[in-house]
């Protein structure tokens, strides 16, 4: 049994790029999910000073790099569906699932909060459309369906262009800046502000990025090696920044310091991006791929999962021996969301994703027929 449907995955066409792309920056956020969850419960985190820091050293462009990919599509997905089909997939696919499970991990906040004194509140559940930072990581979800919907209108009904719209972005992006620099409040309007300008990007790089005839400058090591040894240099500096950055710890840099903070990520995106062209290139770890379509379930189940892997661990196990406990927990939240969504799909319970049924192709896999081994070995032989 294909317990990811990874073959019909890999057998669909699909930018296997993107695919791969998804995959690394799903994992690499699933590392700083997994030390969150692991924080503040009495383990010894501080004892292990080389994982905090490759956690801050690999932050930044992960999450602008989720906006790119994003707003690649955004100009044919118009096309195709016009702005009401637009509005009407994201809801589906963004909003629907951020409902779903925000509400899930809400009440189960909720339900803890005697334990844990977390400080979670009926609030929270509000905040998830409003100021969903409070609420964790459910923010990115919220951030990428409001710019989604402002940019396809945008584009639609006021015929802005991409490299406009880029602008109007780098303005947006200035706003956020100033909110972040005088420590003020302004919940959803903030994120959108900071992130429109990648959304904008994508669109922009599109027509090129998607393009079959560049794919092999793309995927050039001429590119890789020098851009490598910049993105290098840059995180090197970013992560001092952020080791050092008071209050605000690892978001220093992307609050106090803005716009080495768009350069740094920038940089990241396009390592991410050459290095997901290289894959496709050389069609190496397929299972980026695999992990890559399931990025948003594995988004939307991931500190839940976490969450209860180490309880699991620590309360029940008596497992305190951190390298171990993110080894498990990190693939744990990894693998675990991408087996329940396919026993979901499987099963029918797709409307915990989805409130419009989706198409689900799965290849099972059946043994040859003796007829089909006859064949094999006798090619005269006739199958009906």
């Amino acid at each position: 049994m294909d317990i990811f449907n990874s073959a019909a995955i890999l057998n669909k066409k699909r930018w296997v790029f993107i695919d791969s792309d998804k995959g690394i920056s799903i994992i690499l956020v699933g590392f700083g999910h997994c030390l969150s969850v692991l924080d503040n419960h009495g383990l010894a985190l501080d004892s292990y000073p080389t994982v905090k820091y490759i956690s801050v050293f690999l932050y930044g462009f992960r999450m602008p790099l989720f906006f790119i990919i994003s707003g690649i599509f955004i100009s044919s997905s118009l096309k195709k569906k016009q702005v009401q089909g637009y509005v009407a997939d994201r809801v589906n696919t963004i909003l629907y699932p951020l409902a779903i499970w925000g509400f899930i991990e809400v009440t189960f906040q909720l339900i803890t909060s005697k334990y844990t004194n977390n400080g979670i509140t009926a609030m929270n559940y509000l905040n998830l459309f409003v100021d969903a930072r409070k609420t964790g990581h459910f923010w990115y979800l919220n951030t990428l369906f409001f710019i989604g919907v402002i940019y396809a209108i945008l584009k639609a009904k006021l015929h802005l262009k991409p490299i406009v719209q880029v602008g109007l972005g780098l303005i947006m992006y200035c706003f956020s800046s100033y909110i972040h620099l005088n420590n003020l409040n302004a919940a959803l309007f903030t994120d959108i502000c900071e992130f429109y300008i990648f959304f904008a990007l994508g669109d922009l790089m599109s027509n090129i990025i998607l393009k079959k005839e560049n794919v092999d400058r793309f995927s050039s090591l001429k590119i890789f090696f020098p851009l490598f040894a910049v993105f290098l240099v840059m995180q090197y500096q970013f992560a001092e920044y952020n080791m050092h950055g008071g209050t605000e710890g690892i978001n220093y840099v992307e609050h106090k310091m803005p716009f080495f903070f768009l350069i740094e990520a920038l940089i990241g995106c396009a390592i991410s991006i050459n290095v997901s062209f290289l894959l496709q290139k050389y069609n190496l770890f397929k299972f980026l791929r695999v992990i890559g379509f399931h990025s948003l379930f594995i988004y939307c189940m991931q500190i839940i999962v976490m969450t209860m892997s180490r309880v699991v661990m620590v309360n029940i196990l008596n497992i305190t021996h951190v390298p171990s406990l993110i080894i498990v927990i990190w693939v744990a939240g990894i693998v675990l969301p991408m087996l329940f969504y396919n026993i979901c799909m499987h099963y029918n319970v797709w409307w915990l994703f989805t409130y419009k049924k989706p198409v689900y192709q799965q290849i099972v896999y059946a043994p040859p027929t003796d007829l089909e081994i006859e064949a094999l070995i006798n090619p005269e032989t006739t199958i009906h």
